[in-house]
């Protein structure tokens, strides 16, 4: 099985996420947490799939620095795109039902980049989904908003809240992307160090 295979290495999770860290505990791995608080960006001319590659790779250099030979240090970032346009975490309620209310009855890109490094090699990939929210009243957006918490999450809500629960229609892709993980490319690019 390759989770005892990969136990010749001490797995790093590059980030502070409590959905990221539970998808990847969910595929039996054990790891550690680093984060980062150095300023991320971006080059402006990169197109959406790239954005959050260049961030996840960005995240991996930034924590590489102190990576020992028996580390494997896995990070990622999500980025939210609506009509070619990124849908940034919200600063406050009105933001938020900005968001939401862009969302509404529309169909939107949600697009995790991956960074996976040990000091032998590094491989990034992204994975897209298509997520379709049903039209959505400003009752159901303000109940959200004021019960759940928008304000961590690009797009303004969580596929794994109430709202995901009541509002998307479908998605067309991985589930885990959304959430913040596409724990089955992960799982597969693993394989890849063994």
């Amino acid at each position: 099985m390759i989770n005892e295979q990969l136990k010749k290495f001490t797995i790093i999770l590059g980030s502070a996420s409590p959905r990221r860290k539970e998808l990847l505990s969910d595929i039996g791995l054990e790891f550690s947490i680093q984060t980062t608080h150095k300023e991320e960006g971006y080059p402006a001319n990169l197109k959406e799939h790239k954005i959050a590659e260049f961030l996840a790779k960005q995240k991996a250099k930034f924590l590489s620095e102190s990576l020992s030979k028996t580390d494997l240090l896995i990070t990622a970032d999500t980025i939210v795109s609506f009509k070619g346009k990124l849908l940034n975490k919200p600063k406050n309620k009105e933001q938020a039902f900005n968001t939401l209310s862009k969302l509404s009855g529309n169909t939107h890109k949600v697009i995790t980049g991956v960074c996976i490094k040990n000091h032998q090699k590094e491989i990034s990939f992204s994975t897209i989904t298509l997520v379709n929210f049903k039209q959505l009243t400003r009752e159901e957006i303000y109940y959200y908003i004021n019960n759940f918490n928008p304000f961590d999450k690009a797009g303004a809500y969580g596929i794994q809240d109430w709202i995901g629960k009541i509002g998307i229609k479908s998605i067309e892709g991985s589930y885990s992307n959304v959430v913040g993980l596409p724990t089955t490319e992960v799982y597969q690019q693993l394989k890849l160090f063994i």
